[in-house]
């Protein structure tokens, strides 16, 4: 069975390693790098976006249905995923899961 990109990765799974960047030997070569992070970072705001949006319709479904506002052992796979960038990754997890609660997570 193969996976889309957008799975999880199979459990125990080896994690691609992030190609390295040669470092720039001209101001140019910066900008050029800048330009590259300031295109991540865009792409990182709409799907950021498009996340808080499937997590909002999500917890929206499961009000509905009567179920919990938060699926805590959810929560706990996800910030399993965001482990392997350390601490930061923990609390980036954190902050998108605050994101997609929205109301629901707030008392």
């Amino acid at each position: 069975m193969t996976s889309s990109p957008a799975s999880s990765p199979e459990p125990g799974a080896v994690p691609v390693p992030v190609p390295e960047v040669p470092v720039p030997e001209t101001q140019d070569g910066i900008d050029g790098l800048r330009l590259e992070i300031d295109a991540i970072d865009a792409e990182l705001v709409r799907l950021i976006q498009r996340r808080s949006a499937l997590s909002h319709a999500i917890g929206s479904a499961r009000k509905s249905l009567g179920g919990p506002r938060i699926v805590y052992s959810r929560e706990m796979a996800i910030l399993e995923r965001f482990r392997e960038l350390g601490p930061s990754g923990t609390d980036l997890g954190m902050m998108l899961l605050a994101l997609g609660r929205g109301q629901l997570g707030r008392k």
